[in-house]
């Protein structure tokens, strides 16, 4: 499927939240690497299904934002998948620039662990 026709699925089937917004999680499609949680609504999705690179909604800015327009950070799109019950997306990217998807540099947004948290 191309990305032109992705353009035209149906999103009803999808479920946004109060605010219009559905969680996006992004994985490296190389190594299954959880990148990061962003949230969309209904025009990234489009944007992102469209353009073949993610775009997400910004609580913080109360904007649009294409992912990569300033770091040069940019993210493929290879398949987009959503959960069963339609209120979470799986957003599976080549990830670009320098492969580091969190604004802090890191690689990934999750690099930190909860004090306590590991178990054998």
């Amino acid at each position: 499927m191309t990305c032109d026709a992705w353009s035209t699925l149906d999103l009803t089937g999808l479920k946004f939240n109060a605010d219009g917004l559905i969680p996006a999680i992004v994985q490296d499609i190389s190594d299954g690497a959880v990148l990061m949680l962003a949230w969309m609504n209904r025009e990234a999705l489009q944007r992102t299904l469209a353009s073949g690179q993610t775009w997400f909604w910004s609580r913080s800015r109360a904007r649009l934002w294409h992912k990569g327009e300033e770091s040069g950070n940019v993210q493929e799109v290879r398949e987009v998948r959503y959960d069963c019950d339609g209120d979470t997306l799986l957003i599976k990217v080549e990830q670009g620039g320098d492969c580091v998807a969190c604004h802090t540099g890191h690689r990934s947004c999750f690099y930190r662990r909860l004090e306590g948290s590991t178990y054998d």
